[in-house]
């Protein structure tokens, strides 16, 4: 390089001019490139497959619900035995116990059935349909950020990566008196479930101590956050003549709640004196 006092040729690399000694400029340091961003990976279900696609459903029907999925080629759904309403030509079906035996047991306990029948579309935009078995709502539920807790046989469908299994409930007064036994559903994983509703539904997020209390029954499902269990019902007069037994379920918060304003073995009850008696005309 030339010196621009003097004219003088230097080395590239000269620090100062041969010629007249003056100090060459240098560029300033240059800051180092910016890494990349790291792309983190999605999240992995535990059941071992793949990064968990996102459902595409519609749920119709009112008060007497179904849900529609559309499936592309290689995604699947699962049903207890026996829950397809209709589906496209290209969904093929396969019907296990889905965990082994022992799973199967704890399903028929929580109300669904011991074989598990999953439907798989063989080409894109496949169509199943699964129906609610009684009057009411279908819940469509993501069950990635924390598990969730529901009534017997709620369980309608959900992706693979959700896992459904029995929930012993904690405590003898939930149990014996919170409505549905000590036996419920928990469903967990990543992805979406859907569970059936007895009559209207009411979705309700709970703070933190906040608490609400419900007829035995009336609560189809509940986030594992939520503390649940039986209160008796307070005043003589009341559990005589309040027509509300001798119990309520109590939940209490942080988390998300769905009541149901019917329950079949209520509406069962209804019924039962419009039924005709064995013997009569």
């Amino acid at each position: 390089m030339f010196c621009p006092n003097c004219g003088a040729k230097n080395a590239d690399q000269a620090r100062f001019c041969g010629g007249c000694g003056r100090p060459f400029q240098t560029a300033a340091a240059q800051p180092a490139p910016a890494a990349p961003p790291v792309q983190q990976p999605l999240a992995q279900p535990a059941y071992g497959g793949g990064p968990v696609k996102p459902l595409s459903y519609k749920i119709f029907g009112d008060n007497l619900p179904a849900v529609a999925i559309r499936l592309d080629a290689g995604e699947s759904i699962y049903t207890q035995s026996g829950g397809m309403t209709w589906m496209d030509a290209g969904i093929v079906m396969e019907t296990n116990m889905k965990g082994g035996l022992m799973k199967g047991l704890g399903r028929m306990f929580s109300g669904d059935s011991l074989f598990i029948a999953t439907y798989t579309a063989s080409r894109p935009n496949q169509e199943i349909v699964l129906a609610s078995s009684f009057p009411g709502n279908i819940a469509a539920i993501d069950v990635s950020r924390i598990p969730v807790i529901a009534q017997k046989s709620a369980f309608l469908c959900a992706q693979p990566s959700v896992s459904l299994s029995a929930h012993i409930v904690r405590g003898l007064s939930g149990g014996l008196f919170g409505g549905e036994g000590f036996v419920l559903q928990r469903l967990s994983g990543i992805g979406m479930a859907f569970i059936e509703i007895d009559g209207s539904l009411v979705e309700r997020v709970l703070a933190p101590g906040e608490t609400i209390k419900v007829d035995t029954g009336n609560v189809a499902a509940y986030e594992e956050s939520v503390q649940y269990q039986a209160e008796m019902v307070k005043g003589f007069k009341n559990i005589l003549f309040g027509g509300e037994g001798l119990f309520l379920t109590t939940l209490i918060g942080p988390g998300r709640v769905w009541l149901q304003t019917m329950t079949l073995p209520g509406f069962a009850r209804q019924l039962l004196p419009f039924l005709p008696k064995s013997g009569s005309n």
